[in-house]
């Protein structure tokens, strides 16, 4: 394959990963209700069409874009001077979001079966447990997606391949995203928080920022592009 098409593959993945971060800002931003305190709330809420929608479209298909885009920017940061950090935390990233996959898929089929099931009078299906290990994996997904996505940041703002406050915007999202949104709200109302949907939109902005930055040196001639580096 030419490097011209490489080219465009990258950036083709790029702007998938914009918009899996987008995608996912949209998803969180209605937190849904507690189930201890108000089951019957929860259940209308998760067995409506408007959850599953928002969770296919958000937690799972935004995460299987999340998949991709981040091999693209691993590839995009591969021949700078941060290729080595750069790979390693794509690894780390991609790791940790497939890991994510499997209760983003939980919670788009299976939760509303539950909530149904509640609905038609069946109030023990409050009670289903999952197995531990899928707390577990739960929890190792967001240390390696959270780290990952971390050290792309730092790999980002330190490459002079993509613009460097692009890589800041990248970090500051996932420390929102992951720590003080998906790790906080677990922990304190069970439910998204602000800063999830917070996060999740910075890390798109610093999406779209990269890929529009990939686009436009695409376009222009090899030695600009030396020139720009040089001044920069």
């Amino acid at each position: 394959m030419s490097p011209q098409k490489v080219s465009r593959w990258v950036q083709a993945g790029l702007w998938a990963l914009a918009v899996a971060w987008l995608v996912t800002a949209w998803s969180s931003l209605e937190p849904q209700p507690d189930a201890a305190r108000d089951p019957e709330a929860w259940a209308r809420f998760v067995s409506s069409d408007s959850y599953q929608m928002g969770h296919l479209l958000g937690g799972t298909g935004g995460t299987i874009l999340a998949i991709l885009g981040t091999f693209a920017l691993g590839c995009c940061l591969a021949g700078s001077r941060t290729g080595g950090l750069a790979l390693t935390a794509m690894v780390s990233a991609v790791a940790g979001t497939a890991l994510l996959l499997v209760p983003a898929v939980i919670s788009t089929f299976a939760t509303p079966a539950i909530g149904k099931a509640y609905l038609a009078g069946n109030q023990d299906v409050m009670q289903l447990e999952f197995p531990g290990s899928m707390n577990g994996a739960f929890l190792l997904g967001l240390l390696l997606a959270c780290a990952g996505n971390l050290l792309l940041g730092i790999a980002v703002w330190r490459s002079r391949v993509l613009p460097r406050w692009a890589g800041v915007l990248w970090a500051a999202g996932a420390v929102l995203f992951y720590v003080l949104g998906v790790i906080l709200g677990q922990a304190t109302t069970g439910s998204s928080l602000p800063t999830q949907s917070a996060g999740g939109l910075l890390m798109g902005v610093a999406a779209v920022w990269m890929a529009w930055e990939a686009t436009r040196r695409s376009a222009v001639p090899p030695e600009s592009q030396r020139l720009t580096a040089d001044s920069s």
